[in-house]
Order: C-alpha cells, then sequence, then structure tokens
C-alpha cells in the first residue's frame, strides 16, 4: 500500500528501519532466502563445521519468513556517519515561518553539505526537474546515504512515478537506495510498480512473495502461497517457494489434528507432554522435531510421519537422525535410540552406524540424562581411541576409561585413574586386578 508522508517521517525516527549503506550488498533474494533457510535449505545444516546448529532443535522455532536482526541503530545517521542522529524528512515540509528560512541563498553543493551536518534545511526551493537531479547527484557523490535518502523522499513526492522511474534507471546508486527505502517502509505498491518499470521480474515476483508476511490467517496465508508458485523466480528459488506451500498445508492439517487429540485428553503423548505453541509457520527442521517428538512411530502414509516429512522435503541422513536423536532422548524413549543407530546387512546381522558420528550421539544423550549404561554403550563405538578416552573421562563412564587403558596397555594411565574412582568400589577393584595382572604385558 502506499506510504504518507507521517510514514516517511517515521522512517527517520524509528530505530527499527535498517539503513542503506555503500557497503551494502544487492540482496534481491533476501525475503526468499529467509524461506529457504527455513524451509528447504540444509545445506548449512549437514557440514561438519555447522554440527553443532544441527542438535539445537526445540519446540521454540521462528515462524518461517520472521527476520532476525543482529542488532539496531538508534537511527539511520547511528548506521551512515558520525554526526548525531537528525531527522531530515520532517524539515522537508515543515510549515512555513517556524524558522528564518535561508535556504534561497544556498547553492545545491551547499544544501547538500547542511545535510550532511543534520541542519535544518528545506528542499522546497528547488522546483524544476533539472534542479532536482542536480541535487540527486550532488547527494550521491558525498556517499551519505542518509543524505541520498533525504533527497530521494523528496524527488517521490514532488515528481510524477514515471519521471522518477526513468531518471533513476539511469543512476543505479540512487536506484538502489530507493528501492531498499521502500523494502523498509513496505511500500509495496511502489516497489511493484518500480520493477515493472524496470522489466525486473524476479524483484516482481519477490515482492509479490514477501507479502505473505502481512497474512496472518493460515488459509489465507497458504492461499497466496500457492499463487507465488507460478512466478517467475529461479528455478531453484521455484522449488523453495513450493516448498514454503506444501509445508504450511501440512501444517494446517497436523495442527488440527492435534489440537483436536489434545482436547480430547485421550492420547497419552498429549497428556504427558502438553503442546508449548502452535506448529503453524514454523520452520522445517521444528516441524520435523515436533513430529518426532509427538508422532514417531506413525505409518509414512500420514502427514505427520517424519519418515514422510524426510522424503517429501529430501531432508540428508545426518540432519534427520539429529533431529529424531533430539527428540527421542528428551523422552528418554531408550529403545527407539537404540533402533535409530541400528542397521541390518543382508545376512541379517546387526550393527551400529551414526552419520553424525557417535562423539556426537553421546553428547546429545549426556545432555539429555542418559544412564551412564546407555552412555558408556556408545562412548564405546567412538573409533578414535584419545576421543573415547576424553568423553568416557568426561562422562564417569569408568569401565570404557578402564578397559581402554587395559587394551592400550598403558600401565601408568591406568594407576593415574584409579585416585579418580570411589575407594573400594567394584572399579577400583577392576583396575587392582589388571593392575596384578600377569597376562598383560604393559608397555610402561
Amino acid at each position: 500500500m502506499s506510504r504518507t508522508k507521517g510514514d516517511e517521517e517515521e522512517y527517520w525516527n524509528s530505530s527499527k528501519f535498517k539503513a542503506f549503506t555503500f557497503d551494502d550488498e544487492d540482496d534481491e533474494l533476501s525475503q526468499l532466502k529467509e524461506s529457504k533457510r527455513a524451509v528447504n535449505s540444509l545445506r548449512d545444516f549437514v557440514d561438519d563445521d555447522d554440527d553443532d546448529d544441527l542438535e539445537r532443535v526445540s519446540w521454540s522455532g521462528e515462524p518461517v519468513g520472521r527476520r532476525t536482526r543482529l542488532g539496531s541503530f538508534q537511527s539511520l545517521s547511528d548506521a551512515l556517519s558520525d554526526t548525531p542522529a537528525k531527522s531530515y524528512a520532517p524539515e522537508l515540509g515543515r510549515p512555513k515561518g517556524e524558522y528564518k528560512d535561508y535556504s534561497n541563498d544556498w547553492s545545491i553543493s551547499d544544501t547538500v553539505r547542511r545535510l550532511r551536518k543534520g541542519k535544518v534545511c528545506s528542499l522546497e526551493r528547488f522546483r524544476s526537474l533539472q534542479d532536482k537531479l542536480q541535487l540527486l547527484e550532488e547527494a550521491v557523490s558525498v556517499h551519505d546515504g542518509n543524505v541520498i535518502t533525504a533527497v530521494l523522499i523528496f524527488l517521490k513526492r514532488t515528481l510524477s512515478k514515471e519521471i522518477l522511474f526513468r531518471e533513476l534507471e539511469l543512476r543505479q546508486v540512487a536506484l538502489r537506495h530507493l528501492i531498499h527505502f521502500l523494502k523498509e517502509i513496505g511500500d509495496q505498491k511502489l516497489l511493484v510498480d518500480l520493477f515493472r518499470f524496470l522489466d525486473r521480474t524476479e524483484e516482481l515476483a519477490l515482492s509479490h512473495y514477501r507479502e505473505h508476511l502481512n497474512i496472518q490467517d493460515p488459509e489465507k496465508r497458504k492461499e497466496f502461497l500457492k499463487t507465488c508458485i507460478g512466478l517467475p523466480f529461479s528455478a531453484e528459488d521455484s522449488a523453495h517457494v513450493q516448498d514454503h506451500y506444501t509445508l504450511l498445508e501440512r501444517q494446517i492439517i497436523i495442527e488440527a489434528n492435534d489440537r483436536h487429540l489434545e482436547l480430547a485428553g485421550q492420547t497419552e503423548i498429549f497428556r504427558k507432554h502438553p503442546r508449548k505453541a502452535s506448529i503453524l509457520n514454523m520452520p522445517l527442521v521444528t516441524t520435523l522435531f515436533y513430529s518426532c517428538f509427538y508422532h514417531y512411530t506413525e505409518a509414512e502414509g500420514t502427514f505427520s510421519s517424519p519418515v514422510n516429512l524426510k522424503k517429501t522435503f529430501k531432508i540428508p541422513d545426518k540432519q534427520y537422525v539429529l533431529t529424531a536423536l533430539a527428540a527421542r532422548a528428551k523422552l528418554r524413549a531408550w529403545h527407539d535410540v537404540d533402533a535409530l543407530f541400528t542397521t541390518k546387512n543382508w545376512l541379517g546381522y546387526t550393527k551400529k552406524r551414526a552419520p553424525i558420528g557417535f562423539h556426537r550421539v553421546v553428547e546429545i544423550l549426556h545432555k539429555n540424562s542418559a544412564p551412564v549404561q546407555i552412555l558408556q554403550e556408545y562412548v564405546n563405538l567412538v573409533e578414535d581411541v584419545d576421543t573415547k578416552l576424553n568423553l568416557a573421562t568426561k562422562f564417569k563412564c569408568h569401565d570404557v576409561v578402564i578397559d581402554t587403558c587395559r587394551d592400550l596397555k598403558d600401565r601408568q594411565q591406568l594407576l593415574a585413574y584409579r585416585s579418580k574412582v570411589d575407594k573400594g568400589s567394584a572399579e577400583e577393584e577392576k583396575i587392582d586386578a589388571f593392575l596384578s595382572s600377569s597376562q598383560i604385558r604393559w608397555k610402561n
């Protein structure tokens, strides 16, 4: 919708708006990439360096499409200059008589210089198109985002759309500032008109897609997303928009069914663990965690089945295992944890396998207060000896430490560990039996 002059003034006075700077990279896909990360871009989750993020799945995810800011400035000037924050836009339309106006004596460069210093400055005397464009070019030349935006607000108010768009097409720096400003104040109508004029179809599609953030009703949001599916995105982004629609469609079905089950009070899992929030508009990983928590044993044919979600959204094994492990360990469903890592070969032999590494399994199990017997089983499966010893020592898996020292024939380390177990305990007796054994050829 279009914005009033008051809305534009709010841009300068509110810290919620982020300023454009010359260091910013063009981020035309930023809004859709938000959905990518939340819905189906799991590449970040499967790199080894990002393993720590993978297990941090809980029932408190951010809704799809919500922006996360690293911080905010008190004003645009805080972000862009060393001068104190000033509000330029309100001065553009200040009623005459409130201050003595010397602006008729100022040249274009004087005007821009005053704007940079945050001083009161009226731009109304620049009436001709030539003067307005010279003012804009002078603003661009000083590389001050605040000044450029102040001049653009003035031009937006005093020029027709057609002339403004035509002139900005020839001035790419100013054009980028205007696009950023319109995105920040949410003037979708003018932004769409601008992209249509520039024949930038992908940005046009993104601007249309972004409007889903303003739709609160889940059914209406779903129908709106459906209208986005055929828009001219790139092939990759089209797939993500489709996934966003499919995810919300499923969440609506799951939410309605689970709300009914919870209210009926006849399903044990919902009685023991009441839901903390609605599943609607949650990211894919949060939805998977929810499914593994409440619907783990459901048949693949149901929408709420974790396996169904995995196949539909092509979730990598590593992400699936981490999420399922976090959910089942939280419920202390140790049998499910065991089954998650047990594989069977064609001869019928079983073997434990962990695509995330057993050291990660141990950390997550310990975080969820797994019994020491279970911890020891998985610590023993860690292949690297040093890692195994460190984990066993850290989590007091005494038998693993003792047996590993024996296997390494490291008498000194075993002797040192003896002081860490309780006196008269079975572990101390075991250590003493090994130390006195004539069958072991110690290396030290």
